[in-house]
This record gives structure tokens, C-alpha cells and sequence, in this order.
């Protein structure tokens, strides 16, 4: 009877640890890929804008979003611009023109890269499946420190997303709450109701008006929302996909290191040159699959990028002009946020720029040291060829006019200065 027993705890335990070693498989194959894990991240930005990076057709969803959204926020652009026409009409003085310049740029500035990143919905899934599929090749090779490897770039990717979304929270309630802390303040002081507004739009109806005010208010708040997130959609994706990029040719530069390496120098002669000129041309062909992901990315944001970098000295050069020269505090460090927050936005773009450049030069170096002296006169004309072809950057341009990297970021500056300092010479003489 006991043994009996003891037979049957035997097949018990035996059955459950073939369900434990199920469920280790269930959890191995749900675990996501750092891509996917990357692109769970900012998907809440693409739901609430109507874009796609995940269906291979839109949804009825995502089209009503998107549309709702488009129409949404130009019926505010359409009223800032109204606003800047009759100012000119009426004769209004030029910071009062200025006043609304900045925000009415950057908001045609989400739509557009919105509207592009529409467009180019194809080419984008077509580039996440591209990167799926470089991951996927990437961990058949042998690499030991593969974690090690991705886990700077992913965390400092995960820690520009979570400071941005705290910076854009930050500026969607200072620029909403100031005009309700102004009415306040002026309620308190003067005992009189002036109603205002976030920004400066021209409605069909009378926008202070109380019956039509919390309409125009809740309509412009949203509209920001719509801005921000449409360019966190934008730019987060591609903050990730550079990202990812850099860790395969990182990922490539461990793989050519290795792909040489001789146990002590007697052990040179007994390398199989066969099997390292095989290993060598798996790395040639993972490296030109990591070039075309680099030129899919290119084809993707090339247009929408020099938009950005046509706008971005003026949005940083008007909201400058404005710090200067409004006097009311409120409004001057609602300002100095927004010229902190566009700074921010472009810097980022055109780091990550860089990023992508930098790491894809530095193959030539993990080429050049990689042994390849001890391989035959074949392996040393290849890697002649992939040095070549490493030493020419992968990189994402402004409609080919500039590349995206610091140096772009400081001649963006540059030139913002140039445009603040001629606005403050005719604002000068003409006061």
C-alpha cells in the first residue's frame, strides 16, 4: 500500500513538473522582443492620434480618430491664422502678432508629421517587420553579452520617453491653468470677470461669451493635447527605431570581433578559413540588411524632418522674441517653458540622428580589429570592402539638404539667434 502511495506522488510530482515546464515554455514564447517591448511604449500616442504602426489596414477606429482629430485641430490652426490676418488688418502691434506665431507653428508642424507619417504607414510596418526579422537574425549568432550589449541604449531610450511625457504634461497645464489662475487673480483684485483663453482664435461665435467660453476652452485644450501627442507619436518611434538600429550594429561589431580569434598563436594554423569566410559573408549580408532598415527610416522621415527644421529656428526664435518682451510674468514663464520644450524636441530628433550615424561608423573599427590577418588573401579583400562601406554613415536627412545630427541641432540654434537678433532690431527701432 505504501509503495503504492509512493508511486503515485511519484507520477503526481512528475506531472506537475511537466506543467511547470509548459508554462516556462507559454512564458518563453509570450515574452516579448525589446522591439515590441519599445513600440508598447508609445502605442497609447498612436491610439489616441489615429496612426498606425500595427494592423496591415486601418481600422474603422483609427480612421474616425484621425479624422476627428484633423478636423479638430485645423479648425483651431484656421482660427490662429484669422487671428494674425485681422491683427494686420486692424493695425496690431507686432509682439501682439508674435504672441501667437510660435504655437500656431508648432501646431501645423504635428500636423504635418502626422499627416506624413499617415502617408508612409506601408513603408513603417514594412521597417518594423525589417527590425523583427534583424532581431531574430541577431540572436542565432553566438553573442554572450547580448543583454549587455542592448541594455544601455533600451534604458536610455525608456528614459527619454518618460522625461518627455513628464515635460508635455507639465506644458499642457501651464498653458491651460494660466488663464484660469489669471481670471482668479484679476476676480480677487478687481472684483470684475474677464474671460480668457489659452490661445489667440478667431470663432464664428463670441469665444468670451459665457455661454460659448467653456466650449472654446475644453476645444483649445484638446487641440494641444492633438499637437503633442501627434509629435511624440512621430518623433518616439523614431527615437525607437534608431534605437534599434544602433544595437544591431553593435550587436554586428561583437560578432566581427569574434569572428577571428585563435585560442593562442600556435592555434593560428588550425583556424578553419572555410567556416570564418562563411561566418564572414551571414555578417556581410546582416550588415546591408541593417543599411536598408537605416534607408527605410530615411524614406520615412526625410520629408517631414526638414519641415521641422524649416520651423524650429522660427518657433525658438519668436518664443524667444516673446520672453523678452511681454511684461506679464504668467505669460513669460508659460513661454520660456514652450521655448525650453521646442528646444528639447529638436535636440532629441537630431541626437538620435547622430546616434545612428556614430554607431554606424563605428563598424569600421570592429573590422579593422578584428583579426583579419589571420585569414586568407579572400577574407582580406571582403573585409577591404565592408570597411569601405562602414567608413560612408547611415543617416536620416532633411529632404537630403542636411543631415540629422548636433551639428544640424547647432546651426538650428545658430540660426535662431540670427532671426532673434534682427526681430529685436526692428522691434528696437520701431519703439
Amino acid at each position: 500500500m505504501s509503495d503504492a502511495v509512493q508511486s503515485t506522488d511519484r507520477k503526481y510530482n512528475f506531472n506537475d513538473s511537466n506543467q511547470g515546464l509548459k508554462s516556462i515554455e507559454v512564458d518563453v514564447f509570450k515574452k516579448k522582443s525589446p522591439l515590441d517591448e519599445s513600440l508598447q511604449k508609445i502605442k497609447f500616442a498612436y491610439h489616441l492620434t489615429g496612426l498606425n504602426i500595427e494592423h496591415d489596414k486601418r481600422t474603422l477606429k483609427q480612421n474616425c480618430v484621425f479624422w476627428f482629430n484633423f478636423l479638430w485641430l485645423n479648425t483651431d490652426i484656421i482660427g490662429a491664422l484669422s487671428w494674425i490676418i485681422q491683427g494686420i488688418l486692424c493695425g496690431k502691434n507686432f509682439t501682439e502678432l508674435t504672441y501667437v506665431a510660435p504655437c500656431l507653428t508648432l501646431s501645423i508642424l504635428g500636423d504635418i508629421k502626422a499627416i506624413y507619417m499617415a502617408l508612409n504607414e506601408r513603408q513603417v510596418r514594412d521597417l518594423i517587420e525589417n527590425l523583427r526579422k534583424l532581431e531574430q537574425k541577431g540572436s542565432t549568432f553566438d553573442n554572450l553579452d547580448e543583454d549587455k550589449i542592448k541594455e544601455p541604449d533600451i534604458n536610455f531610450l525608456n528614459i527619454v520617453i518618460k522625461v518627455l511625457n513628464v515635460l508635455n504634461c507639465l506644458m499642457i497645464v501651464v498653458f491651460d491653468l494660466s488663464p484660469l489662475v489669471m481670471i482668479a487673480v484679476k476676480y480677487f483684485r478687481k472684483g470684475e470677470l474677464e474671460l480668457m483663453l489659452p490661445f489667440l482664435d478667431v470663432y464664428p461665435f463670441d469665444s468670451f461669451d459665457l455661454r460659448y467660453w467653456p466650449f472654446a476652452y475644453i476645444h483649445q485644450i484638446w487641440s494641444e493635447c492633438i499637437v503633442l501627442l501627434e509629435i511624440c507619436a512621430t518623433d518616439y518611434f523614431f527615437f525607437s527605431c534608431c534605437t534599434h538600429i544602433r544595437i544591431q550594429f553593435k550587436l554586428l561589431q561583437h560578432q566581427l570581433l569574434e569572428i577571428i580569434k585563435p585560442k593562442s598563436d600556435s592555434a593560428i594554423d588550425m583556424i578553419d578559413q572555410a567556416e570564418v569566410r562563411t561566418k564572414f559573408n551571414k555578417l556581410v549580408v546582416w550588415h546591408q540588411e541593417i543599411i536598408s532598415s537605416a534607408n527605410m527610416l530615411e524614406g520615412v522621415y526625410s520629408t517631414s524632418t526638414l519641415f521641422n527644421f524649416m520651423t524650429s529656428s522660427l518657433v525658438i526664435c519668436l518664443t524667444g522674441f516673446n520672453v523678452t518682451t511681454i511684461d506679464d510674468k504668467a505669460f513669460v514663464i508659460t513661454f520660456v517653458i514652450f521655448l525650453f520644450m521646442s528646444m528639447l524636441q529638436i535636440f532629441f530628433l537630431c541626437l538620435f540622428g547622430d546616434i545612428l550615424m556614430s554607431s554606424s561608423m563605428e563598424v569600421s573599427n570592429s573590422v579593422y580589429n578584428c583579426k583579419w590577418y589571420n585569414g586568407d588573401v579572400g577574407l582580406g579583400k571582403n573585409v577591404l570592402l565592408i570597411q569601405k562601406r562602414s567608413q560612408k554613415p547611415c543617416k536620416v536627412t532633411a529632404g537630403g539638404f542636411a543631415d540629422v545630427n548636433l551639428r544640424a541641432y547647432m546651426r538650428i540654434l545658430s540660426s535662431a539667434w540670427s532671426y532673434f537678433a534682427l526681430l529685436q532690431t526692428i522691434y528696437s527701432s520701431g519703439t
